[in-house]
Order: structure tokens, then sequence, then C-alpha cells
């Protein structure tokens, strides 16, 4: 791989890759605004001016400048390399780059860092992206000088609705258009434009139109500072009290690779952010998948219900195995869901299979819904992948109404408390069912119909394997604590099949990925997690 070098580091680089992007593939930030890896390079922030040693045999482009010397008390004619953007300048083998070694640049970079303050505060006490924003990361690094403009600022718009999601603050943007860029390049709806020159210069929305769709969170996450806000995060919490867990959006079954911000502090989660992931989905996320970080404390099972009355864990074993013990096999249906993780599910089959004996498998999560071809898929379920990859003979939900219907199951145990349809027929199948034992994080037809519920963890209270469309396999990290009394759902399957009398001793989420693996329809590769980078 061919390979250059920036003030001293060797970098490879990919034929046709930038400086910017080579040096960000290896850790190394060249201050930008208006570059982003996913975007075109426009170069108009100029930020990331760079100086480039000449070939060999060639001389340096040089320009003609006019320098203010104090001691002449009057302007000398003086003559500097001429500074390269990096967004747009491909490496090339052997080439020499320099940034915070040259003096030159370092000019150049607090030079833009003034122009770009000329009309906003360095300190910005009340911005909504502080902590976030690269306005006041760069200035300390690259600014730190005294304000030479004693004008009153231009004053532009403020708190501006462009949609029912986002606020655009005119006075804190930079012009760098990555929201532009990003609505006409990725979300392919060119609402955005920019209008007017120098001091004057804003964002709008095109006449006539709202910025909505299914991808107006992302004008936001491009946003290299506070100009673009969203209505859901606005004012609600300060980045810094934050912290993070690297997880996989529930939306859908792409499997976007996501940040889960939270605050430990009220064990609540505050937001999704992308997290990139080239395979999956490179830089992005859809606003359904944005917004889906609200589950983690929407419509949860927090207790065990015993015929709808609140119960200990213990009570609820105890009416669980008083409906199940003596049961013929066959009259008993083992419900999957493709809401739930891997190692739930594998516990589920584990106890059906192995110890209770049924051949009966079926499926259950949400239905299938909008889907476009950027990201969004029809399949609203995380996980319906791994439940195949489970039992590759899988019945689907609509089949086992069936068969309650015709009196062939009288007994169910799900996973999961959601259906993909929720209508009078589903209803009144399972209130025909003799027995309804339901392991559920979040509410629906399956919970609400339940003789027995028993509350496992989402997503966000516990470490969880996800397969997307595409059979990748990916873990969602634990971030907050369990909520109510609810506990991991393989946790609960076990402690089911220890009540039924079985020897269901799986107890650490360790020993049932290592069982995991010696399932055939399991590969080895279950744990893999996908690269990711820090967006810039």
């Amino acid at each position: 791989m061919p390979t250059f070098t920036y003030d001293g580091t060797t970098i490879p680089f990919e034929p046709g890759e930038t400086i910017i992007k080579a040096a960000w593939r290896q850790g190394i930030e060249i201050p930008h605004y208006c570059w982003h890896p996913g975007l075109s390079a426009p170069a108009n922030c100029r930020m990331c001016l760079v100086e480039i040693a000449p070939a060999p045999g060639q001389r340096a482009m040089m320009l003609d400048v006019l320098e203010w010397d104090p001691a002449l008390n009057d302007y000398r004619p003086r003559q500097k390399p001429k500074l390269q953007p990096a967004c747009q300048m491909q490496a090339a083998e052997g080439m020499q780059v320099r940034g915070d070694t040259s003096e030159n640049v370092r000019e150049a970079r607090k030079g833009v860092q003034e122009f770009l303050l000329l009309n906003h505060p360095v300190d910005c006490p009340i911005c909504d992206q502080s902590g976030e924003c690269k306005l006041q990361d760069y200035w300390l690094e690259h600014g730190q000088y005294q304000k030479r403009m004693r004008d009153e600022p231009i004053h532009k718009p403020k708190a501006v609705r462009f949609g029912p999601s986002i606020v655009y603050d005119a006075e804190r943007c930079v012009m760098c258009t990555r929201c532009i860029r990003f609505m006409d390049e990725v979300a392919q709806d060119p609402v955005l434009d920019m209008r007017e020159r120098g001091n004057l210069n804003e964002v709008f929305v095109a006449p006539g139109r709202e910025l909505t769709g299914h991808y107006t969170f992302m004008t936001e996450h491009v946003c290299p500072v506070g100009a673009l806000t969203t209505v859901d995060f606005r004012f609600k919490a300060r980045v810094w009290f934050l912290r993070t867990a690297k997880s996989v959006c529930q939306g859908c079954a792409t499997g976007c690779n996501a940040h889960l911000d939270y605050d430990p502090r009220y064990n609540k989660v505050y937001r999704y952010r992308p997290r990139d992931n080239e395979q999956v989905n490179q830089y992005w996320m859809c606003d359904e998948g944005m917004v889906s970080y609200k589950r983690a404390h929407t419509d949860r099972v927090l207790d065990p219900r015993v015929k709808g009355a609140t119960a200990t864990v213990k009570k609820a074993l105890e009416a669980a195995k008083s409906q199940l013990e003596g049961v013929p096999g066959e009259g008993v249906a083992v419900v999957l869901s493709a809401q739930h993780s891997l190692e739930d599910n594998w516990a589920l089959r584990e106890l059906a299979g192995t110890f209770l004996g049924t051949r009966s498998f079926y499926a259950t999560g949400l239905g299938e819904g909008y889907a476009d071809t950027i990201l969004i898929h029809a399949d609203k379920n995380p996980n319906t992948r791994g439940v195949l990859e489970l039992v590759p003979s899988l019945r689907s939900f609509g089949q086992l109404i069936d068969d309650i219907e015709a009196g062939k199951i009288t007994h169910v145990i799900a996973l999961g408390g959601e259906t993909p349809v929720a209508d009078s027929r589903t209803e009144a199948a399972l209130d025909r069912l003799a027995g309804l034992v339901v392991i559920a994080a979040h509410d629906g037809p399956l919970a609400r119909a339940a003789h027995v519920i028993l509350p496992a963890t989402s997503w966000a209270e516990s470490s969880g394997t996800y397969v997307n469309a595409k059979g990748l396999h990916q873990v969602a990290e634990k971030a907050i604590e369990p909520q109510g009394a609810a506990a991991p759902g393989w946790q609960l399957v076990a402690e089911l099949g220890q009540a039924l009398g079985y020897d269901a001793q799986w107890t650490k989420l360790k020993q049932v990925r290592a069982r995991m693996i010696q399932v055939p329809t399991v590969p080895e590769s279950f744990t893999v997690r996908p690269s990711s980078q820090a967006t810039p």
C-alpha cells in the first residue's frame, strides 16, 4: 500500500483517497468543518489547509502577500507557500505533508477561526451543542487570540423551525453546507440550500417546503457546530453528563450501529447517535431509528404478573409450573421473538428442544412497514435472521393462530409481547389457550393475554446479539441498569426451566454464549463486532 507522511507520521492510503480521509482512518484528525467522510468535499471552510512539499525536481508554489510589520508600522511584501485543502487533495506516494509543524498552516488555521467567529462568541455558554461544538474545540486548539473586531456582530435569525424535528440558529452556522449536501446526496431530497453572501449567508428551506422525511435528524448529526438541533434532544441534557454504549438500533432488520447515550445518575436513555460501520449503515441512521431509543422506557413490562395481578418472580414461576406441568408436549407451542436477542431465543429453544421435547416452534415480532433503498428495511424486527438461524423450520405467527383455532395447540410459552398483527382474531385465539406463559420486555397482545408474565430486560439493559438482514452478527452492549424487576430473558428462561424440574443451568451470559457456539446453526463468529470509527 502506498504511503505519505503527515507531520513525520507515515500514513498508508488507498489509491484515490484524499489526505484528510487517509489520516482520519489512522486516527489522525486534520481540523475541518465542511468535510465528512460520507459526503462530497466542497473545500469551503478552509480549516483543513496543509502545506505540501514540492515533488523532487519541482519548485514550490508560492504566493505574494503583504504582511503587517509592527517595527515598520507598515505592510511589507513577502512570499509564502500556497497551502492546499487536505479534503480535496489526493494523497500520492512519498508525499510530505505538514500540518501542526508548519508555521504557515498554524497561522492559516488561526485566521480561519477568527473569520468564522467574527459574529460568534468564543465561549458560547448557552449553545445546545456545548461539549460537541468544533468552534469551541478548535478555538482552544488553533485559535486563542484576542478578538480584534470591535463592531456590533451581525445578528441573524434564531430558533427557526425548519420542520417538526429540526431547529436552526443562523448565528451559529459556519456555512459548511454539510446539512445541504446530506439532504441532496444521501436523503435524495434537496430541500435545503444557502442564500445571500458573506456575513448575510444563511441556510434556508425551499419555499413552500418543510424539512420533513425519514432522515431529518441526520442534518443535526452532521452539523459540526450548534446551528442545527433536534426538538427531541434540545435542552434535555448536557453531553458531559452522558455516558455511551455501543448499541444496535432495534427499529428494523438493517441493524444500524449506534451510540446509545444515557445518564447514569437517572438511569435514563436520552438519544441515539449513528456509529460508523461501512458494511451496515455507513455513517447514518433514519429518524425512526434515532427516536427508537425511547422504547427503553416506554411500553415496558416491569413487574411479574399472574392473571393480570402483580406478583413476585417466585409466585409467577409457581403459577407457570402449575400451568405447564403434565401437559403433553405436542400441545405446547414455543414462540421465539425476533424482537429479543439471540441469547434469549437460544435459551428458550434450549429449554423447549432439550427439556420439554417440543418441536412446535413459531415466531413473533412486529409486522412489516415502510421501506426504502437507503437504510430502512420493511421488517421492523432486529433479529428475524437470528431466530431463523436457531430454528430454520420456524413457523409463522399466523400458523400459530391457525393451530390454536384447530385445537392442536393448548399451551404456549412465548418470548416477547408483540405480535405481527393485533386484531380481534388474534385476541380471540389467545383467549382460547389453557395456558400462556410470556417472558417479555415490552407490552403487546401476547403480554396482555398472558396468564403468567415475567419481565425481561430490554436491549438497553443487558448485552445481546442481533443478526441483521444481511446475516451480520452484532452485539448491543448494556447501557442502563435493569428497570423494575426486569432480568435478562435467558436468565428467566433458565429459572422457568428449573421451576419445571429441568437442569437448565446457565446462570451467566458467557455460559450462554459459550453454549451457543456449539449449536450447529449458530456460527462461531456470533460475537464478532463490526469495526467502528468516530465520525468527524
